[in-house]
């Protein structure tokens, strides 16, 4: 635990100062509320004389004020010159420097928080983009969210109280137990007796709250990933008319968050009987004592306990169980924290599994592609590989079509070559280099995949195409909008090329979205295009347009396009028959399609649609 706090603590970086002089103030504002009722039973036991010498004597109560006298504590050894009007200003200033290092006090703590959640939250993010595939998939996209809203807040909140209240709260209780022991001597040892049952108490009650706010968080990222479903396949539930279900499926994950936390506060709640009881017990404990003091005292005739001390010592006993109180609040918010912390630890702490190499390659030369004895699985614990035994040897500039089933492993092989996951054995070559000596960022400029889920962002059409190359002319961002047959679509768009993209491409079609998606790719300039079923949503008559446009535009670029349609490969050079995850046969069209079985079943059945045979 103490390691993930010190990790989450080299976020707070700039505003270290605020971590060093809010603990000031909290000194400050402590010593003074704890040096108050002292001072107060100090100056009303010397007042007190005077105003009755005074009162012997004749004078008015103006007179009284400005009246000094000499007083001395025999008990407590104190020797003070004291006046009224003095008194009351002494008192009055106390007070109001300690409001003010209060105020300051809370207000750079907030500062201080809040600055740290913002690196904080800087920090995850950061990490986040650093992922290869393969952390993505162990951590999973709701619970990330969660982390980097629920679980930052908790740990600004947890901040704060540790540069606050934990500086403040064992302070008060420090030194009101000692200015209770020279107020009231003997009887400040009711309150030390307390302090155990508190502790006690809390401790039980910090046990049993603390397994439920662990399983909360579960909570937090299953009702997450509720509703990102369902605002992501919003048009799923419409079409399908599932929006009671939905919603059954929200309140059920809602409900059993709710659930936890009701458990958990009511187990939390228990504090608050706990301290009031304590405090109750501790009041009438020593009025009791005390009045048996003054009593004792009185019958003896010896000067004992006064009123302004019985006063100063109840003073402190609230003041003790009261920083107590706020002590036991703060372990019900730093039992919230700890998970929260633990999780976010857990992310930072998280090592991409996909690193740039000590001295990488900086250039791509050419388009050639080879897989020598490649395997593959997602897991290390996985049983089986999703890719076994994959040879493979592409030239630069060539056509490759991939064809296979559902799970045969066709998008698990083009993510090898621009390495979102690295091969478990064997290696890739690209332009007769290992992928694992490249520079990330250069051989992802140089492999461009245009994905099966084609992703649009919010802005204008210009913006999503640079996403490409920040630095593409309109004139670039033109001629690959016309390889990809999208000119005419974006001409169409009010405001043309910097005409508006909705969130996620909402105000495109499938195949629009499509045809933006591979110029995108395109603008990179690439050595190596990898279509992923990237013009499924594309008519049969655009589709060949987009081939050609590549072919006849882009001729040294390898072109690797994953397919369903036969017509979309079956001009290829080369077109590789996968199945359970392992390379049936490479070939041509003719070749295939006179001796490989699945080749030949696909093509008749995708021939026979509509009647024809």
């Amino acid at each position: 635990m103490w390691k993930s706090i010190k990790l989450i603590l080299k976020s707070v970086r700039q505003y270290k100062k605020y971590a060093i002089i809010t603990p000031i103030f909290m000194i400050g504002e402590s010593l003074l509320e704890c040096a108050l009722p002292f001072v107060m039973s100090i100056f009303g036991d010397s007042i007190k004389p005077a105003y009755e010498a005074a009162a012997l004597e004749g004078l008015d109560f103006g007179q009284t004020m400005t009246r000094s006298v000499v007083y001395s504590n025999p008990t407590m050894h104190w020797t003070f010159n004291v006046s009224l009007l003095g008194c009351i200003l002494t008192l009055i200033a106390m007070a109001i420097v300690s409001m003010i290092c209060g105020i300051l006090g809370g207000r750079y703590a907030a500062k201080g928080s809040v600055g740290m959640a913002a690196n904080l939250r800087s920090d995850l993010y950061k990490k986040i983009q650093s992922f290869s595939f393969g952390n993505i998939d162990h951590f999973h996209s709701s619970s990330l969210v969660t982390r980097l809203t629920t679980d930052v807040n908790n740990v600004q909140m947890a901040y704060q109280i540790m540069i606050r209240g934990v500086i403040r709260a064992p302070l008060m209780v420090i030194f009101s137990t000692v200015m209770a022991f020279v107020a009231g001597g003997s009887m400040a040892w009711i309150f030390l007796a307390l302090i155990p049952v508190i502790g006690i108490g809390l401790f039980f009650i910090a046990k049993f709250a603390m397994r439920i706010f662990m399983r909360v968080f579960k909570r937090y990222d299953a009702l997450n990933e509720s509703v990102q479903e369902n605002v992501s396949g919003i048009r799923v539930v419409k079409s399908y008319v599932r929006e009671e279900y939905e919603k059954e499926k929200f309140n059920r994950a809602s409900d059993n968050m709710t659930g936890d936390f009701v458990h958990a506060e009511k187990i939390v709640a228990l504090n608050n009987p706990l301290m009031n009881t304590t405090i109750h017990l501790s009041n009438l404990l020593v009025l009791s004592f005390a009045c048996y003091i003054i009593y004792t005292n009185f019958k003896n005739g010896v000067n004992g306990l006064t009123t302004f001390q019985l006063s100063s010592l109840l003073t402190y006993g609230i003041q003790i169980l009261m920083s107590l109180m706020f002590v036991s609040m703060m372990l019900v918010m730093l039992l919230i924290s700890v998970e929260s912390i633990r999780r976010v630890a857990e992310v930072l702490r998280e090592e991409p599994l996909i690193t740039n190499p000590e001295n990488p390659i900086m250039e791509v030369e050419t388009g050639d592609v080879v897989f020598n004895n490649v395997n593959f699985k997602y897991a290390e614990t996985a049983e089986k590989n999703t890719l076994e035994n994959i040879n493979l040897n592409i030239k630069s500039g060539q056509f490759i079509g991939i064809l296979g089933g559902t799970g045969s492993g066709k998008t698990s092989l083009v993510n090898l070559i621009s390495r979102l996951y690295d091969t478990t054995e064997g290696e890739i070559l690209v332009s007769g280099h290992n992928v694992k000596e490249y520079d990330l960022k250069t051989l992802r400029d140089n492999v461009a995949v245009v994905l099966q889920k084609n992703v649009l962002f919010s802005g204008t059409i210009a913006s999503n195409l640079r996403w490409g190359n920040k630095d593409a002319t309109e004139e670039e961002m033109w001629k690959a909008c016309e390889i990809t047959q999208a000119a005419q679509l974006v001409r169409e768009k009010e405001g043309s090329i910097n005409g508006r993209v909705e969130q996620g491409g909402a105000n495109f079609s499938g195949g629009q979205k499509q045809r933006l998606c591979i110029a995108r790719a395109i603008l990179k300039k690439p050595k190596i295009l990898i279509l992923d079923d990237s013009t499924s949503a594309v008519d049969t008559k655009t589709d060949r347009l987009i081939r050609q446009s590549l072919k006849n535009d882009l001729p040294s670029m390898t072109k690797i396009v994953i397919a369903q349609r036969i017509s979309s490969i079956e001009d290829a050079d080369q077109i590789i028959i996968m199945d359970d995850g392992k390379i049936v046969e490479v070939g041509t069209h003719e070749t295939l399609l006179d001796h490989n079985k699945i080749y030949q079943e696909v093509y008749y059945t995708q021939n026979r649609v509509g009647g024809e045979q």
